[in-house]
Parts: C-alpha cells; sequence; structure tokens
C-alpha cells in the first residue's frame, strides 16, 4: 500500500483567513465566535434562542486590526463570485492557500491526470434553497435563477476547484453530516494509497448562518442558548455548564500526496496521514450511543489501519461540540481505547482538547479544521487548549489541556469526528518516520 503524506495547508475559519494565523490565534487561546442577534433582517434573527456562532471574519466583523478578514474579490473576480455559493468561495480561497503551501500547480498532462479533489459539505448553500424558494411561491418560475441547480450541489465545491486548476484525476464528494471533513480526507488518502492519484486536495466547507439552520438545529434542542450575552463563553466543551454547540462556517483543505512523489520534487512533508477508520452506531439519527462504542470503533479501525498501538497516540483532537451527551460518550469511548489492551496506564497522561471551543461546530468542515490542527500539533509540538473548560464533568481524569496550549512532544496525533445518523471516523497523523 503506498503513503500518503500531507504537504500543504489551507484555511477560512472563524479566526480568520490562513492556516497558520488561525492555529496562532487558536494557541493563543482566542476566539472567534460572537453573537449574531444583530444580523438582517433583526426580526428573523433575535427570536431564535441561540445567537451565537462562529463567523468568517470580514472588515466589518473583524475586531482585531491583525486578523485577515475575508474579501471574496481576494480570491475570486465577479464572474466567479456570481457563480459559487460562499461555501465553495471558501473551499476555492482554502484549496488557493493549501496548493501554494505545497507548492504543487502543475500544467503538464501527468501532473493534471494523477491529481484529484475531494471537498465535501455538510448542509452547503441553505441561502439559496431558502430564498429560491420563497421567489418561486410568490412569482414563479421566471424568478429561479440558471445558477440555482449549481450552487446548491454540494459537489460543486470540488468540481470548481478542478476546473480552476485543470485537475483531472478523482473528483469527489462527500455529505455525511459533521463527518463530512473527516470522510473527504480519509476517502481521498485512499485515492492515493490504491494509485487512482498521486495528489489530492482534500477537505470540507460550509457556510450555512442563515435563521432556519439556527431555527432548526433549536427545535431540536441542540445549541447553546445559556451565554447569548458572553457569546466567547458559549462554546464549553467537556465543562460541567456545556449546553449545546455553536454553529460556524468556515473551509480546510489538505493536499495529501504520495509519499515517493513528494520526495522526489523536494516537497515540505509536515507529516504522513497514517490510519482512516469509520463506523456507523446503528442507534438513533442524533445521538451516540452512552457507551460510545460507535466512536471506539472508529479509532480503534484507524489504529489498526495505521499499525500504531493506543499508548503512542499523543494527542487526541475530539470532536466534543459541547453538548451533554456526546461529550460523554467520546470520553467514554476514548477511555476504553487508551486504558485497554495496548493502552496507557495512567488516563491523566491522556491528552485531549477540543478546538471547537474556540471556532464552534463548523460542520461539513470541522473535521476538516480539526485534522489540520492535528497536524500543526505535529508540526508545532502543541496542544491546542479546550477554551472555556473550568470545571470537567465527563467521567474522567484526561489533560483536557484547560483554557491554555501547553508544550509537548507530538509524534502521532488522532482526530475524531461524529455526525447525526450515526456516522464516525478518524484520522491518525504522524511525524514522517
Amino acid at each position: 500500500m503506498r503513503r500518503v503524506v500531507v504537504t500543504g495547508l489551507g484555511a477560512i475559519t472563524p479566526l480568520g483567513v490562513g492556516a497558520r494565523p488561525s492555529w496562532r490565534r487558536l494557541v493563543a487561546g482566542e476566539s472567534g465566535i460572537i453573537s449574531v442577534s444583530d444580523f438582517k433582517p433583526q426580526s428573523k434573527w433575535k427570536e431564535l434562542t441561540s445567537t451565537v456562532a462562529g463567523i468568517v471574519p470580514t472588515s466589518e466583523t473583524a475586531s482585531d486590526k491583525e486578523v485577515r478578514p475575508w474579501r471574496a474579490a481576494d480570491w475570486l473576480d465577479a464572474s466567479e463570485q456570481r457563480r459559487m455559493s460562499r461555501f465553495a468561495q471558501y473551499a476555492v480561497a482554502a484549496a488557493e492557500m493549501a496548493l501554494s503551501d505545497a507548492g504543487w500547480k502543475p500544467s503538464d498532462a501527468q501532473g493534471l491526470e494523477t491529481t484529484g479533489v475531494c471537498i465535501g459539505s455538510g448542509i452547503g448553500n441553505l441561502d439559496d434553497v431558502y430564498s429560491t424558494s420563497l421567489a418561486y411561491e410568490q412569482d414563479g418560475y421566471k424568478k429561479v435563477s440558471p445558477l440555482f441547480v449549481p450552487k446548491i450541489l454540494i459537489n460543486m465545491a470540488a468540481g470548481h476547484i478542478a476546473m480552476r486548476y485543470g485537475f483531472r484525476g478523482p473528483n469527489h464528494a462527500a455529505t455525511t453530516a459533521c463527518t463530512t471533513g473527516a470522510h473527504s480526507i480519509g476517502d481521498a488518502s485512499r485515492f492515493i494509497a490504491f494509485g487512482d492519484a498521486d495528489v489530492m486536495v482534500a477537505g470540507g466547507a460550509e457556510s450555512c448562518i442563515h435563521p432556519l439552520t439556527f431555527a432548526g438545529f433549536g427545535r431540536s434542542r441542540s445549541l447553546s442558548t445559556v451565554y447569548n450575552h458572553d457569546p466567547t463563553a458559549s462554546c464549553r466543551p467537556f465543562d460541567k455548564d456545556r449546553a449545546g454547540f455553536v454553529v460556524a462556517e468556515g473551509a480546510a483543505v489538505l493536499v495529501l500526496e504520495e509519499l515517493e512523489h513528494a520526495k522526489a520534487r523536494g516537497a515540505n512533508i509536515l507529516a504522513e496521514l497514517r490510519g482512516y477508520g469509520c463506523s456507523g452506531d446503528a442507534h438513533h439519527m442524533t445521538a451516540p450511543k452512552e457507551d460510545g462504542s460507535g466512536a471506539f470503533l472508529a479509532m480503534k479501525r484507524a489504529l489498526k489501519n495505521a499499525s500504531i498501538k493506543p499508548a503512542r497516540v499523543d494527542y487526541i483532537n475530539a470532536h466534543a461540540t459541547a453538548t451533554p451527551v456526546g461529550d460523554v460518550a467520546e470520553a467514554t469511548a476514548i477511555r476504553t481505547l487508551m486504558l485497554g489492551e495496548e493502552g496507557v496506564d495512567d488516563e491523566s497522561k491522556v491528552a485531549v482538547s477540543s478546538t471547537k471551543g474556540a471556532v464552534g461546530h463548523l460542520l461539513g468542515a470541522a473535521g476538516a479544521i480539526e485534522a489540520l490542527f492535528s497536524v500543526l500539533a505535529i508540526t508545532e509540538n502543541t496542544l491546542p487548549p479546550t477554551l472555556n473548560l473550568h470545571a470537567p464533568n465527563v467521567g474522567t481524569n484526561f489533560n483536557f489541556v484547560p483554557l491554555r496550549a501547553q508544550e509537548k512532544e507530538v509524534k502521532v496525533a488522532l482526530s475524531n469526528s461524529f455526525g447525526f445518523g450515526g456516522t464516525n471516523a478518524s484520522l491518525v497523523f504522524s511525524e514522517l518516520d
């Protein structure tokens, strides 16, 4: 089986534009979660139970002058902006950054034919679905844009990236709720491992900051509602006062590459993607099994695929969305894994954090940005913090990296993602041996 490495990173997050700028703010303990109660139309936003979100900063919302804001014109001309939904725009920009970081923009037939794209989204473009539905109901057929269908298709982020660069390798899009980003990266790694591509542009993108999103998740009682007055305190993974997740937007892209291909062109190898594991809970539409057995299977299979024992895992980036049931189930699964056969002898040695405390839950892009943060944990030998964690209350004594980043040698990192429908995925990254 061919080995797969990471050679480029790109991101658009609530912490700003760029993978490493977002990382620097993350490890500094800063937050990208703000209030949306003043968004227009206020009549729709103010009636919601949750009015906080992880918003990609723009020139209007960025409070820190050091933060690079999102400007679509920096990445796309006017015609491209009209043809692309916001989630696809984020994906294209993140891909551009990742490809530049990797130094990979082939022009020869061989390079183009062996480079593919695997970018997914959970919900994608809700805004156009909503507004077009209203326009059609009110004024009929002629009010439906010819671009309506292309703009709402989940696979169009991957399609636009492939067309932009001429990549003719595998063109794929996963959509598996909040596991999408991890599945996209894992599936892309297998295209390389099995010889279908030498390079894959992989990740997830999401932009569904819309009152209907908040209404839907709010009606299912999934969202944080207690800290609307204090947005940065609203996402509280593992904390006793956690009360639901915070919706967020953004995109993250990794350039994955076959090891010998990367070495032959002198690429800067950031990490190796050693393992990928998937599972299903077969239990409930939105809730995990309380024993975390589905999550455990995904992690176990990823480590088996990587030929790495649990005791060698230095850091786990948890899915932990700050829901009462989900955080406990994942912590239970991690304990079963890490204190089981070939694991550690002391659970306080297990380092786990949830970066959602800083960025919120990017839904279909969550697994991608958390995979990216896991790679940077390896390259920077730093554990990113779990913000707002003052009193852990999930029945374990792990090192949850509360409030502040920690320096630690990280040779192996595991990243978890779980989604509605009981779908689970885990990715294992390591230093290149």
